[in-house]
């Protein structure tokens, strides 16, 4: 056996919580045989446990890669998280160790847009309302509170590959698109960046929200923001659980200022998928919530596993670490 080989065989890669089978296929291809997949998630003390003999670990949302866990991680080289988020990892700890993180922060940026429209389109027709009526024996034949996304005004926080992408499958709805970002973005298309987040909220008729989880934006979003839309405005976000504070937008539903919601991620989220979530919007008629699934389609999590894969494979070859 070759000393490269060796030293492949000696590469002991976790994989968890189902990462995508073409990233185990990739890693074969290129000769990395010592892979054990698991698809699940692993708690503190059975990962501190595991993580002691492995070099390269692969997770997505769920696994908590913590101080203490990494601690134990003496052979650990890097880390690769499956999804575009890096918060279930302890950054500084990593950082400390010489252990790059690398993420896939583009490889689901379609499969998030996608859903955004699909929300804003159920939620402008009252969609969720009507099914809920129909299958409990009503038929609520109306076009009352029911409208076209043509000619409604998207407002975009955070003009990132996620809201650039919205951004354009809104335009081809015929909808009109503002924006808001901390800098000055370039537009896809024909929208148009405005100044303040005021001015975005008071413009638009349905607010989508796609900002990183940040010091800054922990309940960015609150009563203060859910005042300043308009009335019957749709709140949409698919960002980051932690940015908006979901006891004001339930008020503002309850008082009806607010049309509608769809929210797919959460402060706290259940850790498996038998546990129930608890939310303040959960009973709603016109509030969507889906189980972070923004990146959940078959396509994203085929590119996914084969984006951090290859970044695996780089690194492990010659060390590279760009994009980490």
């Amino acid at each position: 056996m070759s000393l490269q080989a060796k030293q492949k065989s000696d590469s002991h890669f976790l994989l968890l919580e189902g990462i995508h089978q073409n990233a185990v296929t990739a890693l074969e291809q290129a000769g990395y045989n010592n892979i054990e997949y698991l698809t699940h998630a692993l708690d503190e003390e059975a990962l501190i446990e595991k993580i002691a003999q492995v070099r390269f670990i692969g997770i997505r949302s769920r696994t908590q890669l913590t101080e203490k866990v990494l601690a134990a991680a003496t052979r650990l080289a890097a880390i690769g998280c499956f999804c575009i988020g890096t918060n279930q990892v302890d950054i500084s700890a990593a950082r400390q160790r010489g252990i790059p993180v690398f993420n896939a922060p583009y490889s689901n940026t379609r499969s998030v847009a996608e859903l955004v429209i699909g929300q804003l389109i159920l939620l402008l027709r009252g969609i969720p309302a009507k099914n809920h009526a129909v299958h409990h024996g009503s038929w609520p034949k109306s076009a009352k509170n029911a409208y076209e996304a043509r000619g409604k005004t998207l407002g975009i926080v955070g003009y990132g590959s996620i809201g650039s992408q919205l951004s354009v499958l809104a335009e081809g709805l015929g909808m009109q698109v503002i924006y808001y970002d901390i800098v000055t973005k370039l537009p896809l298309g024909n929208a148009n960046q405005v100044g303040t987040m005021h001015e975005l909220l008071s413009q638009a008729d349905v607010v989508s929200l796609h900002v990183p989880e940040l010091p800054s934006t922990k309940n960015m979003i609150g009563q203060s923001q859910f005042e300043q839309m308009k009335t019957d405005a749709i709140f949409i976000n698919a960002a980051r659980g932690t940015c908006v504070n979901l006891a004001e937008l339930a008020d503002a539903i309850d008082s009806q200022h607010l049309a509608g919601a769809a929210i797919d991620v959460f402060p706290t989220e259940p850790k498996s998928n038998d546990e129930a979530l608890s939310s303040p919007l959960i009973g709603k008629e016109n509030v969507i919530l889906t189980p972070h699934i923004g990146g959940s389609t078959v396509e994203a999590q085929q590119n996914i596993g084969l984006e951090v894969a290859e970044k695996f494979i780089q690194f492990a070859n010659c060390g590279n670490t760009i994009s980490a």
